[in-house]
Order: C-alpha cells, then structure tokens, then sequence
C-alpha cells in the first residue's frame, strides 16, 4: 500500500482549515485532493480521510455522506455537538473510521492518558486532584472544555463518572476538602493559548503533571496526525486515546 494518502479539508476557509491546510501542504506523503466548505462539491471519492472543522450541522451532514458511500474516513473537530448530533456520528461511525476530539494537541492527549493512569494507581483516599487552568482574556467558559477532558481522565482512572467527584469552586468558608473529590480552578489573562495542570497532592507529596501551547498549529498538526492514523482503520469512533496508543484500537 501506498505511503501517499489523499486527504480533503472540510471547513476550508476556516481558520483551522487553513492551519490544516498550511500542514498538509508541507508534507511530502500527503496530497490535498479537495478543499471545501458548506454547501461545496465535497470530492469524497477523491479523498482517503476529510479533516472537518466547520460546523455541528455541516460535520453531522458530512458523516452521513461518508457513511452512505463507505468512505472516506473522517477526523472530526467541530464542538458544540448536541445529544442528537452526536448520536448521528456514532451511527456514521458503525460504516465508517471517525476520529473526533474537541482538541487534536498530542502533547495534550498525551497528558490525558498519564492523568488517567496515574489516578488509576493513586488511592483517592490519599490523594486529592486539583485541575487548574489559563487562557486568554477573550475566553467565555469555565473550566475550559479541555480542563473537564482532564478532569474525566482522573474521574475515570479511578472508575467514577465526574459528576459525581467534581467540587464546586473554592470561595469563604468551605470547611474540610472531601477526600476524592476533583477540584477546578480558572484562570483569565493577556492572550495565553492554553495552560492546564493536573496536581496530585497527598500528605506526603505533590506530583504535577503539566501542559503549554505554545503555537496554536499545534492543533492543525495533532489533526493531520490522526488523519494519517484512521485512513486505513476498521469502522468505529475513536478519539486521540486511540491515536497514541493508550488503547487498543
């Protein structure tokens, strides 16, 4: 089998399709066989994997056509996906290889997977989670939607839905942490990409596990990473756990 795949760029004037476009364009085993946006001849038989960053309605659209033909496979970066979108991409995944993620840095994914596992092996009796995270002034929400990925990374090692182990913010008098309880804390300032911290604390001693974006095509470069890796998969919905290998896909 060839080492050249075709890749297309759905939300293409975007600017994450242009981020991916730049990244597919500097790579020799790459040809961009199309580069649409809604409502665009898609080129699906052109292609071996889409890359999508458009829109909710557009990405669930775009699985549909894929799934009705057989292909391409699909790397997903839309957000803000209702219930009923989401259960429209899982039924195009039982055709279909999909990754979806609502962030494609492998630094960060890889920090995901160590979160999971070192919660899964610290007792949380003995140790407390604290997820703290900075971005720029600009941002609407929080914790970040990239913090809570965090925090379900830790809820799951230690085989709990977050829900049920995510505390309210620290503000007057709280009294006493509850053990295993995960906390959060937002920070707001300038024009920081990204920051994130995963703290680990027991009486004992502190482990701190940690990640910075320094350049945002380092989202681009995580999403043209896992298009590479789902071209030749077997139908399914993966995400970049899957990717970089913490499961067994």
């Amino acid at each position: 089998m060839s080492d050249i795949f075709h890749a297309g760029i759905s939300g293409a004037r975007g600017r994450m399709g242009r981020a991916v476009s730049q990244v597919l364009d500097a790579r020799e085993d790459v040809v961009v066989a199309s580069r649409f946006d809604r409502g665009e001849a898609p080129g699906l038989n052109l292609c071996d994997v889409i890359i999508d960053f458009s829109t909710p309605e557009a990405s669930v659209e775009l699985a549909k056509a894929c799934a009705a033909r057989g292909g391409p496979a699909l790397v997903i970066g839309s957000t803000g996906l209702t219930p009923e979108q989401e259960a429209e991409i899982e039924t195009a995944a039982e055709k279909i290889a999909i990754v979806r993620s609502g962030n494609f840095s492998l630094g960060l994914n890889i920090l995901i997977g160590l979160v999971e596992h070192a919660a899964q092996r610290l007792d949380g009796r003995d140790w407390d989670i604290e997820v703290l995270e900075t971005h720029h002034r600009r941002k609407v929400d929080a914790p970040s939607g990239t913090a809570l990925m965090l925090g379900e990374a830790a809820a799951n090692g230690r085989g709990r839905d977050l829900e049920d182990l995510r505390t309210a913010p620290y503000d007057g008098i709280t009294g006493p942490r509850e053990p295993g309880k995960i906390g959060f804390a937002s920070l707001r300032a300038g024009g920081v990409i990204g920051e994130h911290t995963v703290l680990f604390g027991s009486d004992d001693e502190l482990l701190t596990l940690s990640h910075s974006a320094i350049d945002r095509s380092l989202f681009a470069k995580g999403a043209v990473a896992a298009a590479a890796w789902v071209r030749n998969r077997r139908p399914g919905l993966y995400d970049m756990q899957d990717v970089l290998g913490f499961r067994q896909a």
